[in-house]
């Protein structure tokens, strides 16, 4: 028997802040389209779709699963920050290379299929 403690992933109280969170982001989006609609002041429908956003951000914060994603969020912002983009010459270089080797696959293809339209069409079956 294992003396170890066991951590449970999230409590019935973190699902309930979860839920509450993704709750008020859609009522967030909701009430943009629905602002929007009735023909309000733009800056209306988008204040009350940033209270949306934010009031789920807030109520994702309190709870464990939330600050998890939230972190997981920062970081993966953080890497794509450390992306090293191609130059423009490199860029047309590449895409010069896959645009050969599509037109080299498309002859290569083209190629077979007429070969083997010739030996089951022509020669096996002897249809023309």
């Amino acid at each position: 028997m294992s003396n170890q403690s066991v951590q449970t992933v999230s409590t019935s109280n973190d699902k309930i802040k979860v839920a509450l969170a993704v709750i008020a982001a859609i009522a967030g989006v909701v009430g943009f389209f629905y602002l929007k609609g009735q023909n309000k002041p733009a800056l209306v429908a988008v204040g009350a779709l940033v209270a949306g956003l934010v009031f789920a951000v807030l109520v994702l914060w309190t709870s464990a699963t939330g600050r998890d994603f939230l972190n997981f969020a920062k970081e993966s912002v953080r890497e794509t920050k450390k992306v090293v983009w191609p130059t423009r010459k490199e860029a047309m270089q590449i895409t010069g290379i896959v645009f050969a080797f599509v037109v080299v696959m498309a002859m290569f293809l083209w190629g077979t299929d007429k070969i083997l339209q010739f030996l089951l069409y022509d020669l096996i079956l002897g249809w023309k």
